[in-house]
């Protein structure tokens, strides 16, 4: 009995070390891959965007090294546009806006536009009981501006380009009682191009059928504990959660209106605790393509496939 004590007590600790130490910080997960989107121009044909979530800078123990490997590498990529689906802080303080900011600072000092949405924790808002604290959100929202960002809430901005534009919709928070897709989408001319920009995917439900081709969120950093040896993988969010939930990657075609689709970032950092296993931090790389035809369906027809 001891000796199964001991060989348990050490694979337990070798699961935390790997979970803190090697898998967050030096272990990027780089996705790929190819989406249609009704509309886009030729300007826009093959160009690549980069989504980035979650580097809730100021946690204890963050993930801040990896948030800048991510940042850098999405340069390195030559995107044409990086997208931060919110989450840049995680405690309300100026200094750690400045540091979060300072992150994202060479996205566009290389010239790449940067379009962001906050989410929960850019309003200090730890969990959905949460009072406001400091409007560190305005703060935020200032320094970004200050560095040549857009910061999206219930609006849309157009990205200009020689021969065509593409149009980024950013939703507001849910937890601050600011997520509004049809503000977001009214903001966009009808039948133009557009990516769908969230934090929390819960807003996606609400977005008019046929107006989210492809839209984008954060929130749930994967579950941040996945389960091995089941399948698909299965998160803490899978199991604790009732309903229908996305961890990451594509939503069931179920759980938004026809002709949508929702992809999830597993994003950078961390929440209630430092560690990731089975989850890496996530930069996902998408290339558009003008959609011929029908919309193709993305993500497991069922449960678990």
């Amino acid at each position: 009995m001891k000796r199964v004590l001991s060989v348990l007590l050490t694979l337990v600790v070798a699961v935390v070390l790997y979970g803190a130490v090697i898998e967050p910080r030096l272990l990027l997960d780089g996705v790929a891959f190819e989406a249609e989107v009704p509309g886009l121009p030729p300007a826009w044909e093959g160009e690549r965007v980069a989504l980035l979530a979650d580097f809730q800078i100021g946690m204890w123990g963050g993930n801040e090294g990896m948030a800048r490997h991510a940042v850098q590498d999405a340069i390195e990529s030559e995107v044409a546009a990086v997208l931060f689906a919110g989450d840049f802080v995680y405690s309300p303080d100026s200094t750690t806006v400045d540091r979060a900011v300072g992150i994202v600072r060479p996205v566009r000092e290389a010239g790449i536009p940067l379009v962001a949405v906050f989410g929960n924790h850019d309003h200090s808002l730890m969990d959905r009981s949460s009072e406001r604290g400091a409007d560190i959100a305005g703060y935020l929202r200032q320094r970004l501006e200050s560095i040549g960002a857009t910061v999206l809430e219930n609006e849309a901005v157009e990205l200009r380009r020689e021969g065509g534009s593409l149009w980024v919709a950013g939703i507001g928070s849910v937890w601050a009682g600011a997520s509004d897709p049809a503000a977001a989408l009214d903001a966009v001319p009808d039948g133009a191009p557009r990516l769908v920009l969230m934090h929390n995917p819960e807003s996606y439900r609400e977005v008019p059928a046929g107006e989210g081709p492809l839209a984008l969120a954060g929130h749930t950093h994967g579950g941040q504990i996945r389960l091995p040896f089941m399948g698909r993988a299965q998160s803490w969010l899978d199991i604790v959660r009732e309903g229908e939930t996305v961890a990451d990657g594509w939503a069931l075609d179920s759980l938004g209106a026809p002709a949508n689709r929702l992809y999830v970032s597993r994003g950078i950092g961390f929440s209630g605790a430092p560690i990731r296993v089975n989850c890496r931090p996530e930069l996902t790389i998408i290339t558009l393509h003008a959609a011929d035809g029908d919309m193709p369906t993305r993500g497991p027809v069922t449960p678990g496939a």
